[in-house]
This record gives C-alpha cells, sequence and structure tokens, in this order.
C-alpha cells in the first residue's frame, strides 16, 4: 500500500475515534448533569417527605384529639349545644381530610423519591461505564496510535531500502558500464593496436631491421601503456593496498598521486589511529574522501585541502575542508541533479549504510567542509 494512502487511512481511524471519544464525552457530561439534577430532586422531595410526616404526625394528634372532643359533646346534650355538637364535628372532619390528603400526598412523594431514585442509581452506573469507555478509548487512542506509527515508520524503513536497493542496483550498473568503458577505450584498443604493431614488425623483420626495432621500442611502449590501464582499472574497482598495507598507506599513496596530477595542496593528518580490521569500513572511509578529493579536482577549484582522520575505539571521524569556491548546500540538495552532480549523495549513501552521520558546511566563495562520523561498531 503506498505510504501517502496508508497516512490517510491512518488520519481517519484516529480521527473517526477521536470523534467518538468527544461523543463519549458529551454523554458523560449529559449524564453527569441529570445525576446532579436527580440528586437535587432527592434532596427535595426528602425535605417534602420530612415535613410532610411531621406534619402527619401532628394532624394524627389533633384528628384523634376532635373525635374524642366530638365523642364528649355528642353524649352531653345538656351541656353542650347542637351549635357546639356542629362545630365539633365540622373540625373532627376537617382534620380528617387534611389528613387524608397529607398522607396521599405522602404516598405520592414516597412513590416520587423511590422513582428517583431508581433513576439516579441508573444514571451513576450509565456514568460509570461511560468514564471507563472513555479511558478504554483513552488505551486504544494511545496503543493505537502508537502502533500505527510504528507500522508507518516501518513500511516507510521499507520504502526507503527499497530506494536505496534500486540506487544500489543503479550505481552497480553505472559501474559496470565506467568498466566496460575504460576496457573499451583503454586496454582493448592498445591490445588491437599491439596486434597491428606486431604484424607490422613481423613484416618489417625481413625487410628493415632498423625499422623493426623501432616498432618493437613502440611495441613495449604500447603493452606498459595498457598495464597502467589495466592497473587503474583494478585501482578504481577496489585498490588492491587496502588488503596489503591497510587503510592509512592506501590513503597517502592515492593523495601522493593526486597532488602529483593536480598540484593541489594536501595537509593529511591522522590524529589518532586504532587499527580498523572491517574491510567494508576501509573501503567506504577510502571512497568517500576520494569522493571528496574528485569534487575538489571537478568544482571546487581549490589550492590546498586539509584531511583529518581520527580513529579511536568508538568512532572513526573525518574531516575534510578545501579552500575553494564554495557552493550552496541547499540549493543543491533542492536540485537533485546538481547534488548527484557534487557526488554528495553517493557519499551520502555510503555513511548512511554505516549507519553514520554526514555533516555538509558550505557558502559561495567560502570553501566546503566536510565532517564524518561512523561507528566501529554496527
Amino acid at each position: 500500500m503506498d505510504i501517502t494512502k496508508l497516512n490517510e487511512v491512518f488520519s481517519k481511524i484516529l480521527i473517526s475515534i477521536e470523534e467518538s471519544k468527544s461523543e463519549v464525552l458529551d454523554i458523560c457530561e449529559n449524564i453527569r448533569k441529570e445525576c446532579i439534577d436527580l440528586n437535587m430532586q432527592l434532596e427535595s422531595i426528602k425535605d417534602n417527605v420530612h415535613q410532610l410526616i411531621k406534619k402527619v404526625d401532628e394532624l394524627e394528634i389533633l384528628e384523634k384529639n376532635s373525635r374524642k372532643e366530638l365523642l364528649k359533646v355528642s353524649r352531653d346534650f345538656v351541656k353542650y349545644k347542637e351549635e357546639d355538637i356542629r362545630e365539633a364535628y365540622e373540625k373532627a372532619n376537617m382534620l380528617q381530610i387534611q389528613l387524608i390528603t397529607k398522607r396521599q400526598q405522602e404516598k405520592e412523594f414516597i412513590k416520587r423519591r423511590t422513582e428517583i431514585e431508581v433513576r439516579l442509581k441508573s444514571a451513576e452506573k450509565t456514568l460509570e461505564k461511560a468514564e471507563n469507555l472513555t479511558s478504554k478509548i483513552d488505551i486504544v487512542q494511545e496503543f493505537l496510535g502508537g502502533n500505527l506509527q510504528d507500522i508507518h515508520n516501518t513500511l516507510e524503513d521499507i520504502k526507503q531500502r527499497h530506494i536505496l536497493g534500486r540506487k544500489i542496483i543503479h550505481a552497480q550498473e553505472e559501474e559496470r558500464r565506467r568498466v566496460a568503458r575504460d576496457i573499451h577505450d583503454g586496454p582493448a584498443q592498445s591490445l588491437a593496436n599491439l596486434v597491428i604493431k606486431a604484424e607490422v614488425c613481423e613484416k618489417l623483420m625481413g625487410v628493415d631491421i632498423d625499422k623493426s626495432k623501432e616498432e618493437i621500442q613502440e611495441l613495449k611502449k604500447c603493452i606498459r601503456e595498457s598495464i597502467k590501464d589495466i592497473r587503474k582499472i583494478i585501482y578504481n574497482l577496489r585498490p588492491m593496498s587496502l588488503d596489503d598495507v591497510g587503510l592509512v598507506p592506501t590513503l597517502q599513496r592515492y593523495i601522493e598521486k593526486f597532488q602529483a596530477e593536480t598540484s593541489i595542496s594536501i595537509d593529511f593528518i591522522i590524529l589518532s589511529q586504532v587499527a580498523l580490521e572491517d574491510s567494508v569500513k576501509s573501503l567506504s572511509i577510502f571512497r568517500i574522501i576520494q569522493e571528496a578529493l574528485n569534487n575538489v579536482r571537478k568544482h571546487a577549484r581549490a589550492h590546498t585541502v586539509k584531511i583529518r582522520i581520527e580513529m579511536n575505539t568508538k568512532n572513526i571521524c573525518i574531516n575534510i575542508i578545501d579552500d575553494g569556491i564554495g557552493f550552496d548546500v541547499e540549493k543543491a540538495k533542492l536540485q537533485q541533479g546538481e547534488y548527484d552532480s557534487f557526488g554528495l549523495l553517493n557519499m551520502k549513501e555510503r555513511v548512511d549504510l554505516l549507519n553514520g552521520d554526514l555533516q555538509i558546511k558550505s557558502e559561495i566563495n567560502e570553501g566546503t567542509k566536510i565532517t564524518v562520523n561512523i561507528p566501529r561498531e554496527d
């Protein structure tokens, strides 16, 4: 799956989770408000029930006393008039009605209180579940977000490795083309000339001895040039001296040859040296310095170059500084063709393969500084 599309899918998943979380939080807030409202209603009803019970108790006493009073006046017709009896009856009846009404209200409030208590208990359980769900969504969001990032990083790494693999194949093909071109333009043509010159010498042997000797001398010269070209091709493929004498002597020989060919002064200093047994690292360091000096030769117009190498038990640090015309590093990175033409991409890929770090600092007319740090252990 394409990384961009995968990112879109991941983003939609996380957005959906975030939206669901927001909805659950809204539900929690609404339930929490409902619980607060139900608690307030419950407290109000409890107060009303308490007041009603108190009132009912008072009315029961009054109603009981009124019945006693009614019974008393109803029995003594001599002492109490009909008007007294009627008043006692009305009072007793009114208290009884009030008592019945208050008792009914008390029952309704108790019923209402029971209903609210049930609703409150249910709301509290729902709130607890919603809060637990929110916590679980947080855990899932954090876990899933982290894992999606891990998957993204893994896929990105696979993509980068795929790109790097293609670049390696491309570099191999370019190297094969270069070797084929070098052999075709150098030793192959020289050997063809050798065959022709050998035939000429063979014909001149019986005709003109002096001329044949001249041709033989020319033939020997061509053979030496061919041997030189073949050695150069072999050296470019892999300096044999790396295996024979090691990295530093090989670099010294290369630098001496470079100075002789270019007249550029090179100050080569080994600050500290711990033997490097890794042949891959040795070859890579040689190629990095070789590429940097090729850049100096082709682009820098420098007069002097300083090369500092420090090798300790943990790291290999290389500094290459020239006094050339410099260049705009950021512009070169944006214009990939220019970046490639400076050989910087090859250097970066070599350093990346060794888990190292490459820093390039340069400004127009201020020269260039290349710093490479490579760990000794992979």
